[in-house]
């Protein structure tokens, strides 16, 4: 630790020093800077914020982290400099990090469905890192990873204010290599470690597509259909399964974005325009800059299926191109919106490439929906409230592995109902009455209030 004294407040630095020996602080260098003295306002800070007084200041830093720091193998210029961006990028919000050149490779594998890891959503909030939602089919999942789980620890390193990019490097690796997680389970104040095996993580991202049972939609045929996150194939993969679905007859259409941590922005204006006119402005950016001010529209080469009249599930761990997707068929009253508020990850990351092959990934403006409702750190409101409990929600994540069930997990699911489910086939059992007795068939949905909506 460095003081500075000068002769004007010699006498009170004199004190502070023998304070902080008193309180056993250790030994405490004093010297002084090469540089000439600073005058007292200097001392005590100044508003400058010119650019060249703020890299001087960060040079003059830099010089004499390489000059005097204890350990050698730790100040090349090129750690100092990587350390110095990341800590940069980490200071403006939890979504924009510096990458390193091998960083910013994972994070273009992962745009194309295919990479190596635990397959574990991973966010940073309130300075902690959160499992936004375990991938199906993955180590993570199949582990036992919940949705809203603390991370504590990554193979005992503990995760207290680790950068974001940090953590995500260390779950992802070599397939084949273990990982353990030290897990803080909030539902339940239970910590537990989970040790997991890396893998090849391959990403279907619709999945569970069915006409439901009469148990739950009675004499309708009210289709499901689930997608776990947004990528270059999920809008092409869901105009398939909805082809199949209407073929069977489906009246109603239920769509899952529970636990949807999102993924491309381009692939949830795509799916939006599955059940949308072309030319239809589904969402908006805003920035600081002109440029970032943009406008997206559904694509005139989709296809747009019938207007039969649509739910769509959203909870807590919805986020991101999941909130795009419900926050725009709610807005243009194309669908019903059930479930919980989201998770309000709704800014836009624009990926900049530097020179040595590393990225800064920038947080540049926020999403808004066509009532320009801002997502962000708000999320999208479901027009009908409905939570699960704890068990509910552990029950729902077990009905999702079905290969890995215990007897007594069977057992569980035996009388098990989803009650969000449930909520969502009801409201979509009132809208088709009401169309049979209007003689519609489109179905455009307008909810004016929580809790309720009417046809327009």
């Amino acid at each position: 630790m460095t003081m500075r004294f000068s002769r004007k407040n010699g006498k009170l630095g004199c004190l502070a020093w023998l304070a902080l020996l008193a309180a056993g602080l250790g030994p405490v260098v004093v010297r002084a800077d090469d540089a000439a003295p600073a005058k007292a306002e200097e001392v005590q800070g100044t508003t400058d914020d010119s650019s060249y007084t703020s890299i001087s200041v960060f040079t003059r830093a830099l010089e004499l982290i390489r000059q005097d720091y204890v350990d050698e193998k730790k100040i090349s210029f090129h750690d100092l400099t990587y350390g110095a961006m990341k800590g940069m990028l980490g200071s403006l919000d939890p979504h924009s990090q510096f990458m390193d050149p091998e960083d910013f490779k994972g994070m273009q594998d992962d745009t194309k469905s295919q990479f190596g890891g635990l397959g574990v959503v991973v966010s940073a909030k309130d300075g902690n890192l959160i499992v936004v939602a375990p991938m199906e089919d993955t180590p993570g999942f199949k582990a036992g990873l919940l949705p809203g789980d603390q991370i504590l620890k990554i193979n005992g390193i503990s995760a207290e204010k680790m950068d974001l990019g940090d953590a995500i490097g260390k779950l992802r690796g070599e397939p084949g290599e273990k990982v353990t997680l030290t897990i803080l389970r909030p539902a339940t104040k239970e910590i537990k470690d989970f040790t997991m095996e890396r893998a090849i993580i391959k990403v279907a991202s619709v999945k569970d597509g069915h006409i439901l049972g009469p148990d739950v939609a009675g004499d309708y045929k009210v289709g499901y259909v689930r997608i776990t996150q947004f990528n270059e194939p999920t809008a092409a993969d869901l105009s398939k399964k909805l082809d199949e679905l209407e073929a069977q007859g489906m009246q109603a259409l239920v769509i899952d974005l529970r636990y949807n941590p999102g993924g491309l922005l381009n692939s949830a204006v795509d799916v939006c325009g599955q059940f949308l006119a072309p030319h239809t402005m589904v969402v908006s950016t805003e920035g600081r800059m002109p440029s970032q001010k943009r406008n997206y529209w559904t694509s005139d080469t989709g296809k747009e299926h019938p207007g039969y009249p649509i739910a769509i599930l959203i909870n807590g761990s919805s986020a991101s191109g999941a909130e795009i997707v419900a926050g725009a068929l709610k807005d243009l009253g194309r669908a019903i919106v059930v479930g919980e508020t989201s998770f309000g990850k709704g800014s836009v990351q624009s990926v900049m490439q530097l020179p040595d092959g590393s990225a800064l990934r920038l947080t540049t403006a926020k999403y808004y929906t066509p009532s320009h409702q801002v997502i962000h750190e708000h999320g999208v409101t479901p027009n009908i409230h409905a939570t699960l409990t704890a068990e509910e929600e552990r029950l729902l994540m077990l009905s999702r592995r079905d290969e890995l069930l215990t007897d007594d997990d069977k057992k569980d699911l035996a009388g098990f109902r989803d009650p969000q489910l449930d909520r969502a086939v009801d409201a979509l059992k009132g809208v088709m009455i009401y169309a049979e007795r209007t003689g519609q068939k489109t179905v455009l949905l307008k909810a004016r209030k929580p809790e309720t909506a009417t046809l327009q």
